[in-house]
């Protein structure tokens, strides 16, 4: 039987640590690192609209807010798969391994089954929503 506090804390902290790697990726890789028109070029380049570039910055960006702070996680999170679904398509031709050259196709898919467990789970603890009495179903066990 699982513990249900201990199962609030692992959805959190699944949560929150989903919520600080979308937003890694979109400021400090896609805003800093390459910059807003560099990712542009990028998508540009693989034969997509550079516009499809700034909502998946704005996408990841707010998506990563919204789970760091608990908000909407299960939406929130299955709104981003079809975003990395897009990252899993860019690195399919790469291989496996995230670190060979242009990145490998694992770590979209892991981000994609992360981003599915969230929306299974739902906020968890420590949760904006569970603040303003609009908490979704806790875990069962």
């Amino acid at each position: 039987m699982t513990d249900l506090k201990n199962a609030q804390l692992a959805a959190f902290v699944l949560r929150l640590s989903l919520g600080i790697m979308f937003l890694a990726h979109s400021v400090i890789l896609k805003y800093l690192t390459f910059t807003l028109a560099g990712t542009a070029q990028f998508f540009e380049f693989l034969g997509l609209p550079a516009a499809l570039a700034y909502l998946t910055f704005a996408g990841e960006a707010l998506g990563g807010i919204a789970l760091v702070l608990g908000f909407k996680s299960r939406l929130v999170s299955i709104a981003l798969i079809p975003i990395m679904l897009g990252a899993f398509w860019v690195h399919s031709g790469n291989g496996w391994v995230f670190s060979a050259a242009n990145g490998g196709w694992e770590y979209p898919l892991f981000l994609i089954i992360v981003s599915g467990v969230v929306a299974l789970l739902g906020n968890g603890a420590y949760a904006i929503e569970n603040v303003l009495g609009k908490s979704a179903q806790p875990a069962r066990a």
